[in-house]
């Protein structure tokens, strides 16, 4: 059935993968294919970005319609920093991978997030360098024993941990086997204003699917704990909503946390219960879950949102890539008009 752009679910679809058979990412590709459809996203305004690694192949995989640029390893924060800044108008969805994201670009990331550049930034987490034959990665588990690498000896990298820290507002853990769960939480970070981290923890049915390991498919499905049942609203269901504010919730109690465009998350208490807009609470979830070896899942952390990095850089309305020469070139009257400001 077309969506209200007239588009079919097929048509978002990109090329065929080449991925191994069974590779949860082909599942987030599936689940960023579903939630671009259901949106009515314009294919031609979005702009993928991806580095190097298997995950950063999957953008091939997904609206064939839109822009794509593969980066360099670890620099593709910078890329689409740039993109977005020189045509704001742009809808970035990123992807990465552990080693993408948290070896070789660490830095990187915390500065994308740092500067807030208005993206979806989706880090398909395996625990290994699945390309290079399965070395371990940033996100290895401590004492993970690989047939060919020994035991990993290091602790892991909690890279939504890293996220809160870094002043993300809008971070986010999946599992790539729960296609409901990392469906909307897609959909949520598209309507995010601003950059949005959506972790999800993605089996490499190659080099990482020990039954025993947090990163493997048995596992995520066997022990994953969601903090809350979650659904999403678009904008187009809902107009003029207030945010609900609440200091707490009780078990079984309901929550609507909205985004900037009018759209809303709905967020229902389970077990462990978890209010996603108190910073401390989303930090204590998480390094509990990593001293307990526990999987949890869900909207870890949400605030609402502070300006991008091209509103702290006061461009203008007009994106820079739709300006003409002379607009980009100011008369050297105007460039002393504007030294005046600051002398």
């Amino acid at each position: 059935m077309p969506n209200a752009l007239g588009l079919d679910r097929s048509e978002y679809k990109g090329g065929q993968s080449t991925l191994c058979p069974g590779c949860g990412h082909d599942s987030i590709s599936n689940q960023i294919i579903s939630a671009a459809y259901d949106m009515n996203l314009p294919m031609w305004k979005v702009a993928k970005f991806s580095g190097i690694g298997c995950s950063s192949k999957t953008p091939a995989y997904f609206l064939k319609g839109s822009h794509g640029f593969n980066s360099v390893h670890g620099r593709m924060p910078s890329v689409a920093t740039g993109a977005t800044l020189a045509n704001h108008e742009l809808i970035a969805i990123a992807v990465s991978g552990d080693g993408d994201t948290g070896s070789i670009g660490m830095g990187q990331f915390k500065h994308v997030i740092r500067r807030n550049v208005p993206m979806v930034y989706i880090i398909e987490n395996n625990g290994v360098y699945g390309l290079t034959k399965g070395q371990f990665s940033a996100t290895s588990d401590e004492g993970q024993f690989l047939k060919y690498y020994g035991t990993n000896q290091l602790p892991a990298i909690d890279l939504c941990l890293e996220a809160i820290i870094g002043g993300a507002t809008f971070v986010a853990r999946s599992f790539s086997g729960d296609a409901k769960q990392a469906q909307t939480l897609i959909k949520a970070a598209l309507a995010h204003k601003g950059v949005a981290i959506v972790d999800i923890i993605s089996p490499c049915v190659t080099f990482n699917n020990d039954p025993k390991g947090n990163k493997s498919y048995e596992y995520g499905k066997k022990h994953e704990i969601a903090l809350h049942e979650i659904d999403f609203a678009p904008s187009g269901y809902v107009q003029g909503r207030e945010e609900i504010m609440i200091d707490d919730y009780a078990e079984g109690e309901t929550i609507e946390v909205s985004m900037h465009d009018g759209s809303y998350i709905r967020l229902k208490k389970l077990e462990r219960g978890h209010d996603p807009r108190n910073r401390m609470e989303a930090i204590r979830q998480l390094e509990e879950a990593q001293r307990e070896q526990l999987f949890v899942t869900g909207l870890i952390y949400y605030e609402e949102p502070r300006p991008t990095i091209g509103e702290t850089l006061n461009l203008a309305p007009t994106p820079l890539s739709q300006m003409q020469g002379d607009q980009l070139r100011p008369s050297a009257s105007a460039l002393e008009d504007l030294m005046k400001q600051y002398m």
